[in-house]
């Protein structure tokens, strides 16, 4: 049971999740503390709020509702959210179409009509297979630029 246990915890998605959600909140500790000290008092003259934006509330009766938290937690997330997105996302993504593989255009996904029959045919078919009339293959389909440079095209 236990053997099992150990076996969940040092599996590498784990261990990697782990170290993602530690830096996440590293992160975000950051991201909010950047937000506390720079955007919200910087707001906070904008909108000619005295001091600390995140410290702005109403009362209602003896109740307080500090509705400058629920905004600066909302400024935190949208920072943190643009530069995930910005210095993270965007980046990787280059990344992977760079370097993703191109996959093998298939010779037979390309499609045409039989001039006799009106089936739907591969482009690159020299006999069409429901009436067997030859016909003339498409000349726009290359078979070098299928990777089909080995296989005989009839014409």
């Amino acid at each position: 049971m236990l053997n099992g246990f150990k076996d969940f915890i040092l599996r590498g998605n784990v261990v990697t999740m782990a170290i993602g959600l530690a830096v996440g909140s590293a992160f975000t500790a950051v991201v909010t503390g950047f937000s506390k000290a720079f955007i919200t008092p910087l707001i906070g003259l904008a909108t000619g709020s005295v001091g600390d934006f995140s410290e702005a509330k109403f009362t209602i009766g003896k109740t307080d509702f500090p509705y400058g938290l629920a905004i600066a937690a909302a400024i935190a997330f949208v920072i943190t959210a643009a530069v995930l997105y910005f210095l993270i996302v965007v980046p990787m993504t280059k990344i992977q179409e760079k370097f993703a593989k191109e996959e093998a255009k298939d010779p037979k996904a390309e499609k045409r009509d039989c001039p006799r029959c009106f089936t739907e045919i591969p482009a690159i078919a020299s006999r069409c297979a429901h009436c067997t009339s030859e016909v003339e293959p498409v000349s726009a389909v290359e078979p070098v630029a299928l990777g089909l440079e080995k296989i005989p095209v009839a014409r």
